[in-house]
């Protein structure tokens, strides 16, 4: 069967955002209802523009599917745009003063015009409406595998929550999570977070930050050690730097494992015999530095990436830039945006990790249906357990 993959299309204020998804086992239950809960997410937070005013983004599957039954077949997901004005000049004017930070420098000149209204529609984070109905699909694969992905706003803006994640509360932080207008499952940080957003309105200006997902439930071996390319934090890292505005990306300690000793940051292994049956198959470690991953395969701990996105390039103050058709110096043009969006980023970043994982997982235990694929996995936690069978303890 082909890779789980998938591939979208749209423009921000075009008629909609097309994903097609491929590699889908038939016989996955397509939850339409979550997939518009997580577009509800996205288009949440506190600190977005009037867009979010406009949209109701709701996912209409066109194939693929069958009495709510994946078919094996390429599924084809549209999300609708109310705001469709692509070709209304008098709404979508040409842009000739590029913004600093945004793509539209760079695209006028990739590809020959002095008008970076084309460049700025292709590069619009609206595109991750689809992308996060596409990777929904993904997260059904997981939750048929009992493997849960939860993802939060760490900080913004430098003000940051210290809340530690472990399989035992999670849930509650996400209950936490989701009553946070900054998505952040610390009620202090919340509010100081919604307090620089606010100044950061007033002053013009945009901020950045910080989101964390954390993946449990995962077995040990998903990626691959032997190809470069297969390597799940390879696979996880790309999948996050392709999110717009994200700048950089870790995993487990990520960059502080830099000023650390090896004893410092490398994680013991032990053996409980009682966690046996659990997925991590009774390996445990007392610290989870490495993020899940070794050698660029799962290890049985929780997968734990974290992404940097930088502030929203659109400021209404402007900033300099230059007037492409004059080549003089100009403030950049103002287009509509957001203050903030770290909180939907941080669902589309959620989406996109758990779709990185359920590629892992169906690499590894591939079939044309889900019962296959659910009892390779059993078959593989059995006869990985047969090792401690065969140990003396």
């Amino acid at each position: 069967m082909p890779t789980l993959s998938y591939q979208t299309a749209g423009e921000s204020h075009g008629p909609a955002g097309v994903a097609i998804v491929t590699g889908v086992p038939a016989g996955l239950r397509i939850d339409a209802d979550f997939i518009d809960s997580e577009l509800r997410r996205r288009q949440g937070g506190y600190g977005r523009g009037g867009r979010q005013r406009i949209e109701t983004d709701r996912v209409q599957i066109l194939s693929g599917v069958r009495l709510g039954q994946a078919i094996g077949s390429p599924i084809t997901l549209l999300v609708p745009n109310k705001d469709a004005r692509l070709d209304d000049l008098q709404k979508t004017p040409p842009v000739h003063r590029p913004r600093p930070g945004h793509a539209d420098l760079a695209g006028s000149l990739k590809w020959l015009t002095n008008d970076c209204r084309e460049t700025l529609e292709r590069a619009s984070a609206r595109e991750t409406a689809a992308r996060v109905a596409a990777c929904c699909v993904g997260r059904l694969i997981l939750r048929e595998l009992g493997i849960e992905v939860f993802g939060f706003v760490r900080s913004i803006g430098g003000i940051e929550t210290q809340v530690a994640v472990t399989p035992d509360n999670w849930k509650a932080l996400r209950e936490a999570r989701d009553t946070s207008e900054t998505y952040c499952p610390d009620p202090d940080a919340t509010q100081r977070q919604k307090e620089a957003i606010r100044q950061a309105k007033i002053d013009k200006d945009t901020l950045g930050g910080l989101c964390e997902v954390h993946v449990f439930g995962v077995p040990p071996g998903l990626g691959s050690s032997t190809s470069w390319d297969l390597k799940l934090d390879a696979r996880l890292a790309y999948a996050v730097m392709g999110i717009q505005a994200f700048k950089s990306v870790e995993i487990g300690l990520g960059r502080d494992v830099a000023g650390r000793s090896g004893s410092q940051v490398h994680d013991p292994i032990a053996f409980d015999p009682a966690l046996r049956d659990a997925p991590c198959l009774g390996f445990t470690r007392p610290t989870n530095n490495a993020g899940g991953t070794e050698g660029g395969m799962t290890n049985g701990m929780p997968v734990v990436v974290r992404g940097a996105m930088k502030p929203i390039s659109t400021l209404l103050r402007g900033l300099p830039s230059v007037n492409l058709r004059t080549l003089r110096p100009e403030d950049s043009q103002y287009e509509r945006s957001d203050v903030c969006a770290v909180s939907a980023a941080s669902v589309v970043m959620e989406n996109v990790v758990a779709f990185e994982v359920a590629r892992a997982a169906l690499d590894k235990f591939a079939g044309d249906t889900m019962v296959e694929v659910v009892a390779a996995r059993d078959h593989y936690l059995d006869t990985a357990r047969r090792l401690a069978d065969q140990a003396d303890i």
